[in-house]
């Protein structure tokens, strides 16, 4: 199973707000709970992140919310070099580029987002999967 997974705002998202993906995104910070992955993401997902929960809920609870993700989840940043690569990368979408090429400088093994067009633009480094796919890579492995 891979030990570092990146978590991008869609995720986050489906968690937090408990949307579509929510149970998956549940099992796989379950497995960080257990120590059987690492999870990290960029201050760009938690501002995003924070953005929405503040919009839904209130700021103390937007606050607690993302408290709590702390405990479990490693925020990883880019440097002015690796911002450089994203952006003259071939990725269309800057955002979805910034953060896949810090999860490359940070040697993370799998990319986690539900973004189609995400996956269509990565490279063998680093696998984009959704939660589901991740799960079942997982489970295939015990």
């Amino acid at each position: 199973m891979a030990s570092k997974l990146f978590l991008d705002a869609n995720f986050l998202l489906d968690l937090t707000l408990q949307r579509a993906g929510y149970s998956d995104a549940r099992e796989i910070v379950k497995l960080a709970v257990a120590g059987d992955i690492e999870l990290c993401t960029t201050p760009a997902v938690i501002h995003i992140t924070a953005y929405w929960l503040a919009k839904t809920y209130t700021n103390k609870k937007a606050k607690t919310i993302i408290l709590t993700l702390m405990n479990d989840l490693l925020v990883i940043d880019c440097d002015h070099e690796t911002a450089l690569l994203a952006l003259s990368s071939t990725m269309e979408d800057m955002e979805d580029a910034l953060q896949y090429y810090t999860a490359l400088i940070h040697e993370i093994d799998i990319f986690i987002s539900s973004d189609k067009q995400l996956k269509k633009a990565a490279i063998p480094q680093i696998p984009v999967l959704t939660p589901a796919e991740f799960l079942e890579e997982a489970r295939d492995q015990k």
